[in-house]
Protein backbone atom coordinates (compact mmCIF):
# COMPACT_ATOMS: atom_id res chain seq x y z
CA UNK A 1 0.00 0.00 0.00
CA UNK A 2 2.78 2.38 0.96
CA UNK A 3 4.80 1.31 -2.14
CA UNK A 4 1.85 2.10 -4.46
CA UNK A 5 1.47 5.46 -2.74
CA UNK A 6 5.10 6.37 -3.50
CA UNK A 7 4.68 5.30 -7.11
CA UNK A 8 1.60 7.53 -7.43
CA UNK A 9 3.54 10.47 -6.05
CA UNK A 10 6.43 9.80 -8.44
CA UNK A 11 4.04 9.61 -11.40
CA UNK A 12 2.38 12.85 -10.39
CA UNK A 13 5.76 14.59 -10.13
CA UNK A 14 6.77 13.35 -13.57
CA UNK A 15 3.50 14.59 -15.10
CA UNK A 16 3.84 17.95 -13.35
CA UNK A 17 7.48 18.36 -14.37
CA UNK A 18 6.72 17.35 -17.95
CA UNK A 19 3.85 19.81 -18.04
CA UNK A 20 6.12 22.63 -16.89
CA UNK A 21 8.64 21.68 -19.56
CA UNK A 22 5.98 21.72 -22.26
CA UNK A 23 4.57 25.03 -21.04
CA UNK A 24 8.09 26.44 -21.01
CA UNK A 25 8.70 25.25 -24.57
CA UNK A 26 5.35 26.61 -25.76
CA UNK A 27 5.94 29.98 -24.14
CA UNK A 28 9.47 30.19 -25.48
CA UNK A 29 8.40 29.29 -28.99
CA UNK A 30 5.59 31.82 -28.98
CA UNK A 31 7.88 34.51 -27.63
CA UNK A 32 10.36 33.83 -30.41
CA UNK A 33 7.56 33.87 -32.96
CA UNK A 34 6.16 37.18 -31.65
CA UNK A 35 9.60 38.74 -31.84
CA UNK A 36 9.83 37.93 -35.54
CA UNK A 37 6.59 39.76 -36.34
CA UNK A 38 7.16 43.17 -37.96
CA UNK A 39 6.20 45.96 -35.60
CA UNK A 40 4.78 49.17 -37.06
CA UNK A 41 6.16 52.19 -35.23
CA UNK A 42 3.45 54.28 -33.62
CA UNK A 43 4.87 57.78 -33.59
CA UNK A 44 4.03 60.09 -30.76
CA UNK A 45 2.00 63.02 -32.14
CA UNK A 46 4.34 65.98 -32.54
CA UNK A 47 1.77 68.45 -31.26
CA UNK A 48 -1.79 68.03 -30.04
CA UNK A 49 -2.79 71.57 -30.96
CA UNK A 50 -1.46 72.20 -34.47
CA UNK A 51 -2.60 75.00 -36.75
CA UNK A 52 -1.22 74.48 -40.25
CA UNK A 53 -1.56 76.83 -43.17
CA UNK A 54 -0.92 75.87 -46.77
CA UNK A 55 0.65 78.80 -48.64
CA UNK A 56 0.91 78.92 -52.43
CA UNK A 57 4.41 79.41 -53.75
CA UNK A 58 3.74 82.79 -55.39
CA UNK A 59 2.78 84.50 -52.13
CA UNK A 60 5.03 87.24 -50.79
CA UNK A 61 6.65 85.75 -47.65
CA UNK A 62 6.48 89.19 -46.02
CA UNK A 63 2.67 89.26 -46.36
CA UNK A 64 2.14 86.22 -44.12
CA UNK A 65 1.27 86.44 -40.42
CA UNK A 66 3.20 83.53 -38.92
CA UNK A 67 2.46 84.31 -35.27
CA UNK A 68 -0.58 82.03 -34.80
CA UNK A 69 0.57 79.11 -36.94
CA UNK A 70 2.40 76.01 -35.76
CA UNK A 71 3.28 75.08 -39.39
CA UNK A 72 3.50 76.71 -42.80
CA UNK A 73 3.19 74.27 -45.72
CA UNK A 74 4.79 75.79 -48.82
CA UNK A 75 2.95 74.56 -51.93
CA UNK A 76 4.16 72.98 -54.21
CA UNK A 77 7.23 71.12 -55.39
CA UNK A 78 6.39 69.03 -58.47
CA UNK A 79 7.54 65.42 -58.94
CA UNK A 80 8.81 64.33 -62.32
CA UNK A 81 8.26 60.81 -63.62
CA UNK A 82 11.94 59.94 -63.17
CA UNK A 83 11.86 61.00 -59.52
CA UNK A 84 13.47 64.41 -59.94
CA UNK A 85 11.91 67.44 -58.26
CA UNK A 86 10.77 70.49 -60.20
CA UNK A 87 10.57 74.01 -58.73
CA UNK A 88 11.07 77.38 -60.39
CA UNK A 89 14.00 79.46 -59.11
CA UNK A 90 11.85 82.34 -57.89
CA UNK A 91 9.64 79.90 -55.95
CA UNK A 92 12.70 78.39 -54.26
CA UNK A 93 13.69 81.95 -53.34
CA UNK A 94 10.24 82.50 -51.80
CA UNK A 95 10.67 79.30 -49.81
CA UNK A 96 14.01 80.47 -48.43
CA UNK A 97 12.56 83.84 -47.43
CA UNK A 98 9.55 82.15 -45.82
CA UNK A 99 11.80 79.96 -43.68
CA UNK A 100 13.65 83.06 -42.45
CA UNK A 101 10.40 84.85 -41.59
CA UNK A 102 8.85 81.80 -39.93
CA UNK A 103 11.89 81.24 -37.70
CA UNK A 104 11.25 84.62 -36.09
CA UNK A 105 7.88 83.34 -34.83
CA UNK A 106 9.04 79.79 -34.05
CA UNK A 107 6.78 78.50 -36.82
CA UNK A 108 7.78 75.31 -38.63
CA UNK A 109 8.02 75.22 -42.42
CA UNK A 110 7.24 72.14 -44.50
CA UNK A 111 7.33 71.68 -48.26
CA UNK A 112 4.35 70.09 -50.00
CA UNK A 113 5.12 67.78 -52.90
CA UNK A 114 2.42 67.09 -55.47
CA UNK A 115 -0.82 69.02 -55.64
CA UNK A 116 -3.63 68.67 -58.15
CA UNK A 117 -1.98 70.43 -61.12
CA UNK A 118 1.55 69.96 -62.42
CA UNK A 119 3.89 72.80 -63.31
CA UNK A 120 4.09 71.44 -66.87
CA UNK A 121 0.31 71.39 -67.18
CA UNK A 122 -2.33 68.75 -66.58
CA UNK A 123 -2.79 66.62 -63.50
CA UNK A 124 0.12 65.85 -61.20
CA UNK A 125 -1.32 62.35 -60.69
CA UNK A 126 0.44 60.63 -63.61
CA UNK A 127 3.81 62.18 -62.74
CA UNK A 128 3.55 61.28 -59.06
CA UNK A 129 2.23 57.76 -59.62
CA UNK A 130 4.97 56.94 -62.13
CA UNK A 131 7.67 58.30 -59.82
CA UNK A 132 6.66 56.23 -56.80
CA UNK A 133 5.72 53.05 -58.68
CA UNK A 134 9.30 52.29 -59.68
CA UNK A 135 11.85 51.59 -56.88
CA UNK A 136 14.59 53.54 -58.66
CA UNK A 137 12.57 56.70 -59.31
CA UNK A 138 10.94 56.40 -55.87
CA UNK A 139 14.34 56.39 -54.18
CA UNK A 140 15.45 59.33 -56.33
CA UNK A 141 12.38 61.37 -55.34
CA UNK A 142 12.94 60.61 -51.66
CA UNK A 143 16.58 61.66 -51.93
CA UNK A 144 15.57 64.87 -53.72
CA UNK A 145 13.12 65.70 -50.93
CA UNK A 146 15.68 65.00 -48.22
CA UNK A 147 18.21 67.14 -50.09
CA UNK A 148 15.96 70.20 -50.32
CA UNK A 149 14.85 69.69 -46.70
CA UNK A 150 18.47 69.94 -45.59
CA UNK A 151 19.47 72.72 -48.00
CA UNK A 152 16.54 74.96 -47.07
CA UNK A 153 16.55 74.08 -43.35
CA UNK A 154 12.97 72.81 -43.54
CA UNK A 155 11.12 71.07 -40.73
CA UNK A 156 9.62 68.40 -42.93
CA UNK A 157 7.68 67.33 -46.03
CA UNK A 158 3.97 67.16 -46.82
CA UNK A 159 2.79 64.51 -49.31
CA UNK A 160 -0.07 65.67 -51.52
CA UNK A 161 -0.77 62.80 -53.92
CA UNK A 162 -4.23 63.52 -55.36
CA UNK A 163 -5.45 60.76 -55.20
CA UNK A 164 -4.73 57.00 -55.13
CA UNK A 165 -7.26 55.39 -57.48
CA UNK A 166 -6.59 51.69 -56.87
CA UNK A 167 -5.10 49.25 -54.37
CA UNK A 168 -1.96 49.33 -56.49
CA UNK A 169 -1.76 53.12 -56.17
CA UNK A 170 -2.33 52.80 -52.44
CA UNK A 171 0.56 50.33 -52.05
CA UNK A 172 2.91 52.57 -54.02
CA UNK A 173 1.95 55.49 -51.81
CA UNK A 174 2.36 53.43 -48.63
CA UNK A 175 5.85 52.29 -49.66
CA UNK A 176 6.85 55.85 -50.54
CA UNK A 177 5.42 57.21 -47.28
CA UNK A 178 7.18 54.63 -45.13
CA UNK A 179 10.58 55.11 -46.78
CA UNK A 180 10.36 58.91 -46.73
CA UNK A 181 9.07 58.94 -43.16
CA UNK A 182 11.89 56.78 -41.88
CA UNK A 183 14.52 59.06 -43.46
CA UNK A 184 12.88 62.25 -42.19
CA UNK A 185 12.34 60.95 -38.67
CA UNK A 186 15.94 59.79 -38.42
CA UNK A 187 16.85 63.47 -38.83
CA UNK A 188 14.17 64.76 -36.42
CA UNK A 189 12.02 66.06 -39.29
CA UNK A 190 8.26 65.71 -39.70
CA UNK A 191 6.07 64.10 -42.34
CA UNK A 192 2.46 64.98 -43.08
CA UNK A 193 0.11 63.71 -45.74
CA UNK A 194 -2.94 65.38 -47.27
CA UNK A 195 -5.87 63.01 -47.80
CA UNK A 196 -9.22 63.06 -49.55
CA UNK A 197 -12.25 63.44 -47.27
CA UNK A 198 -13.31 59.88 -48.28
CA UNK A 199 -16.96 60.81 -47.71
CA UNK A 200 -19.54 61.72 -50.35
CA UNK A 201 -21.05 65.11 -49.51
CA UNK A 202 -24.50 64.14 -50.83
CA UNK A 203 -24.94 60.54 -49.70
CA UNK A 204 -22.68 60.53 -46.63
CA UNK A 205 -21.25 57.20 -47.82
CA UNK A 206 -17.59 56.24 -48.18
CA UNK A 207 -15.99 57.28 -51.47
CA UNK A 208 -14.73 54.11 -53.17
CA UNK A 209 -12.86 55.80 -56.03
CA UNK A 210 -10.07 56.93 -53.67
CA UNK A 211 -8.11 54.14 -51.98
CA UNK A 212 -5.70 54.30 -49.04
CA UNK A 213 -3.65 51.62 -47.31
CA UNK A 214 -4.12 52.50 -43.60
CA UNK A 215 -0.69 51.09 -42.74
CA UNK A 216 0.96 54.23 -44.08
CA UNK A 217 -0.60 56.40 -41.39
CA UNK A 218 1.72 54.77 -38.85
CA UNK A 219 4.66 56.49 -40.55
CA UNK A 220 3.40 60.08 -40.58
CA UNK A 221 3.05 62.75 -37.92
CA UNK A 222 -0.01 64.52 -39.33
CA UNK A 223 -2.88 63.44 -41.60
CA UNK A 224 -4.40 66.55 -43.18
CA UNK A 225 -8.01 65.74 -44.06
CA UNK A 226 -9.25 67.85 -46.97
CA UNK A 227 -12.77 68.29 -45.67
CA UNK A 228 -13.92 70.37 -48.62
CA UNK A 229 -14.52 70.26 -52.39
CA UNK A 230 -17.74 68.31 -51.87
CA UNK A 231 -19.28 70.34 -54.71
CA UNK A 232 -17.98 67.73 -57.16
CA UNK A 233 -19.81 64.77 -55.56
CA UNK A 234 -22.51 63.95 -58.10
CA UNK A 235 -23.77 66.83 -60.22
CA UNK A 236 -21.97 70.07 -59.49
CA UNK A 237 -23.46 71.77 -56.44
CA UNK A 238 -21.58 74.68 -54.89
CA UNK A 239 -23.59 74.35 -51.67
CA UNK A 240 -21.76 71.06 -50.99
CA UNK A 241 -18.35 72.74 -50.84
CA UNK A 242 -17.99 72.18 -47.10
CA UNK A 243 -21.16 72.48 -45.00
CA UNK A 244 -21.01 71.57 -41.32
CA UNK A 245 -23.04 68.36 -41.77
CA UNK A 246 -20.51 67.16 -44.37
CA UNK A 247 -17.69 67.80 -41.91
CA UNK A 248 -19.50 65.86 -39.18
CA UNK A 249 -19.59 62.80 -41.45
CA UNK A 250 -15.90 63.24 -42.31
CA UNK A 251 -14.88 63.51 -38.65
CA UNK A 252 -16.86 60.36 -37.83
CA UNK A 253 -15.34 58.43 -40.75
CA UNK A 254 -11.71 59.24 -39.90
CA UNK A 255 -12.24 58.82 -36.16
CA UNK A 256 -13.67 55.34 -36.67
CA UNK A 257 -10.92 54.39 -39.14
CA UNK A 258 -8.12 55.40 -36.78
CA UNK A 259 -9.79 53.71 -33.80
CA UNK A 260 -10.16 50.52 -35.84
CA UNK A 261 -6.46 50.45 -36.72
CA UNK A 262 -5.19 51.59 -33.33
CA UNK A 263 -3.74 54.85 -34.63
CA UNK A 264 -3.70 58.00 -32.50
CA UNK A 265 -6.43 60.42 -33.59
CA UNK A 266 -4.13 63.27 -32.59
CA UNK A 267 -2.47 62.73 -35.95
CA UNK A 268 -5.69 63.84 -37.65
CA UNK A 269 -5.82 67.49 -38.71
CA UNK A 270 -9.12 68.84 -40.01
CA UNK A 271 -9.03 70.97 -43.15
CA UNK A 272 -11.22 74.02 -43.77
CA UNK A 273 -11.59 76.09 -46.98
CA UNK A 274 -10.72 79.78 -47.06
CA UNK A 275 -12.32 80.24 -50.48
CA UNK A 276 -15.86 80.52 -51.83
CA UNK A 277 -17.39 78.36 -54.55
CA UNK A 278 -19.68 79.95 -57.21
CA UNK A 279 -23.02 78.41 -58.12
CA UNK A 280 -22.29 79.35 -61.73
CA UNK A 281 -19.26 77.40 -62.94
CA UNK A 282 -18.55 80.14 -65.48
CA UNK A 283 -17.42 82.28 -62.55
CA UNK A 284 -14.20 81.80 -60.62
CA UNK A 285 -13.72 81.01 -56.96
CA UNK A 286 -13.22 84.03 -54.73
CA UNK A 287 -11.31 84.38 -51.48
CA UNK A 288 -12.83 84.76 -48.05
CA UNK A 289 -10.92 88.06 -47.91
CA UNK A 290 -12.80 89.38 -50.95
CA UNK A 291 -16.12 88.45 -49.34
CA UNK A 292 -15.25 90.29 -46.12
CA UNK A 293 -13.98 93.33 -48.02
CA UNK A 294 -17.35 93.48 -49.76
CA UNK A 295 -19.20 93.44 -46.42
CA UNK A 296 -17.71 92.56 -42.99
CA UNK A 297 -21.09 91.16 -41.90
CA UNK A 298 -20.52 88.31 -44.36
CA UNK A 299 -18.26 86.78 -41.71
CA UNK A 300 -21.39 85.47 -40.01
CA UNK A 301 -22.76 83.88 -43.18
CA UNK A 302 -21.97 80.85 -45.36
CA UNK A 303 -23.54 82.18 -48.54
CA UNK A 304 -23.39 85.53 -50.31
CA UNK A 305 -24.37 87.14 -53.60
CA UNK A 306 -21.60 89.10 -55.32
CA UNK A 307 -22.14 90.77 -58.68
CA UNK A 308 -25.11 88.54 -59.47
CA UNK A 309 -23.41 85.26 -58.53
CA UNK A 310 -24.15 83.26 -55.38
CA UNK A 311 -21.10 81.89 -53.55
CA UNK A 312 -20.90 79.26 -50.82
CA UNK A 313 -18.13 79.32 -48.22
CA UNK A 314 -17.39 78.87 -44.52
CA UNK A 315 -17.91 81.97 -42.43
CA UNK A 316 -16.46 82.61 -39.01
CA UNK A 317 -19.32 80.96 -37.11
CA UNK A 318 -19.03 77.71 -39.08
CA UNK A 319 -15.23 77.58 -38.86
CA UNK A 320 -15.37 78.04 -35.08
CA UNK A 321 -17.96 75.28 -34.84
CA UNK A 322 -15.81 72.95 -36.96
CA UNK A 323 -12.74 73.64 -34.84
CA UNK A 324 -14.61 72.70 -31.69
CA UNK A 325 -15.91 69.56 -33.41
CA UNK A 326 -12.39 68.48 -34.36
CA UNK A 327 -10.88 69.07 -30.94
CA UNK A 328 -13.68 67.41 -28.98
CA UNK A 329 -13.24 64.32 -31.19
CA UNK A 330 -9.55 64.09 -30.36
CA UNK A 331 -8.10 65.56 -33.56
CA UNK A 332 -4.68 67.18 -33.28
CA UNK A 333 -5.71 70.48 -34.80
CA UNK A 334 -6.69 72.31 -37.97
CA UNK A 335 -5.26 72.96 -41.43
CA UNK A 336 -6.18 75.77 -43.84
CA UNK A 337 -6.37 76.00 -47.62
CA UNK A 338 -5.21 78.53 -48.40
CA UNK A 339 -3.69 81.04 -45.98
CA UNK A 340 -3.42 83.79 -48.59
CA UNK A 341 -7.23 83.82 -48.89
CA UNK A 342 -7.79 84.84 -45.27
CA UNK A 343 -9.03 88.27 -44.22
CA UNK A 344 -6.98 90.60 -42.07
CA UNK A 345 -8.09 92.00 -38.76
CA UNK A 346 -11.11 91.15 -36.66
CA UNK A 347 -12.62 88.66 -39.12
CA UNK A 348 -9.52 86.55 -39.75
CA UNK A 349 -10.47 82.86 -39.79
CA UNK A 350 -6.95 81.93 -38.69
CA UNK A 351 -7.37 84.07 -35.59
CA UNK A 352 -10.80 82.58 -34.92
CA UNK A 353 -9.38 79.04 -35.01
CA UNK A 354 -6.40 80.03 -32.87
CA UNK A 355 -8.70 81.50 -30.22
CA UNK A 356 -10.75 78.29 -30.03
CA UNK A 357 -7.62 76.19 -29.70
CA UNK A 358 -6.62 78.23 -26.66
CA UNK A 359 -9.97 77.32 -25.07
CA UNK A 360 -10.04 73.58 -25.74
CA UNK A 361 -12.56 72.84 -22.99
CA UNK A 362 -15.45 74.37 -24.97
CA UNK A 363 -17.84 71.94 -26.65
CA UNK A 364 -19.52 72.25 -30.07
CA UNK A 365 -23.05 73.54 -30.06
Amino acid sequence: MKKHYHLQILAALLIFTGGLFLVSMFTSNNTEKDQTQPQKPELEPVDSNVLMGYVQDFRDPASIDYSKLSHIIFSFAHPEKDGSLLMEDDKVSNLSKMVQKARQEDTKVMLAVGGAEHLKGGETYDYFKTAIANPTSRTKLINELIKITNEENLDGIDIDFEHPRSKEDALYLADFTQALGEKLHSNDKELSIAVHSKVNSETGKEVQSVVYNPSMFHYVDHVNVMAYDGQWDGEYNAANLSPYSFTENIVNYWSNLFDKHGISKQKLVLGVPFYAQPEDLADKQVSYDAIINHDPENAERDRVNLNGTTYHYNGETTVIKKTKLALINGFGGMVLWELGHDADGAHSLTSAIFDVQRKRTERPE
